[in-house]
């Protein structure tokens, strides 16, 4: 019997849609829904005993209609699933008790399916999330990565710039703010244009990512699939381009390239050593010719870029879902 591929994500997700729409051509059977539907729009009872494996159904709750069996998954892909929902009129520390099991038990429930590949593991990706962690891993495949120090001491920051002496660039260790009144902006990469900046005792509050500039040729987003790497070239025409691609779309062009097999090799092996399938890595290819590591996000988007040259990752993560995985 053909296995279900679910799909965790949000109904907004374009980029998701892509693959599930590579899976139904090929009459895969898809179940797609949200982590924030759970426990108001849908419901899930699971079962398990001794020398067995859970078992069980999600069902829509305003229509008793089965969702997913979960004997029938064999494969998760696990995108972007936004917050739970929780049913109105519970109190804040009702909400956060209620949160906490749902995480714990629909969640727990989605990761203890068995023999279920997941695209990616959310234990894997939720680690992936630190930077720290993604550049000691790049460096140890042998990936070239800029000059880099994380702190909060104004003095060590400024000693290392100065001795440094080379231009430098703050990035944010996340990227995005969450001011009041629910605001979200995102942080994008900035220049350090006078090293006596790094003195501000203001820098003691958190810890901060700074790194050496690179001189770029170009950049380029390298999306791993498995063993596959699809990469597009990112040529920007614009200051804030240059600085950091995502702040300025409209001064981007793209063109699809082949990486050095090497450079390839290394990107598939940091991806493994990460415990993912799939990622979406940003480089730099500097004015020497050597490319360099910035980070790889775990859900990553890709959409964009497949509009645009044609990228076939929609078919690569289909071909991935589809394959058998229950033992």
């Amino acid at each position: 019997m053909t296995q279900t591929v679910l799909v965790l994500t949000d109904e907004e997700d374009r980029t998701a849609s892509r693959v599930t729409a590579e899976l139904a051509l090929r009459g895969i059977p898809v179940a797609r829904l949200d982590a924030t539907d759970f426990p108001v729009k849908v419901s899930m009872s699971a079962e398990i005993s001794t020398g067995g494996m859970w078992s069980g159904a999600l069902t829509e709750v305003e229509t008793d209609r089965e969702v997913v069996n979960l004997a029938d998954v064999g494969s998760v892909y696990y995108r972007r699933p936004t917050q739970f929902t929780l049913p109105e009129g519970m109190s804040r520390p009702e909400q956060l008790f209620a949160y906490g099991e749902a995480r714990r038990g629909f969640g727990g429930v989605m990761q203890a399916l068995g023999g279920v590949r997941w695209v990616n593991d959310p234990v894997a990706a939720a680690r992936c999330e630190y930077k720290p962690n993604q550049l000691a891993a790049a460096a140890a495949v042998g990936l070239h990565i800029p000059r880099t120090i994380i702190t909060n001491e104004p003095e060590r920051a400024h000693h290392w710039a100065k001795e440094l002496a080379r231009p430098i660039v703050y990035k944010p260790l996340a990227g995005i703010w969450h001011g009041d009144e629910g605001q979200i902006r995102v942080i994008y990469t900035s220049p350090v244009t006078d090293a006596d900046e790094l003195l501000d005792p203001a820098l003691g509050r958190t810890a901060h990512l700074f790194q050496q500039q690179v001189d770029k040729e170009h950049e380029a987003r390298a999306v791993v699939v498995g063993d596959r790497v699809f990469t597009v070239a990112i040529d920007a025409a614009s200051e804030a381009a240059r600085t950091d691609w995502r702040s300025d779309y409209d001064a981007l062009s793209y063109r699809t390239i082949d990486l050095p097999d090497d450079v390839s090799v290394r990107l598939v092996e940091l991806h493994k050593r990460l415990g993912l399938v799939f990622g979406a890595a940003d480089l730099i290819r500097d004015t020497s010719g050597r490319w360099i590591f910035l980070e790889t996000n775990q859900s990553g988007e890709w959409g964009w870029l497949a509009s645009k040259v044609g990228i076939s990752v929609a078919g690569a993560l289909a071909d991935l879902l589809s394959k058998e995985a229950r033992q």
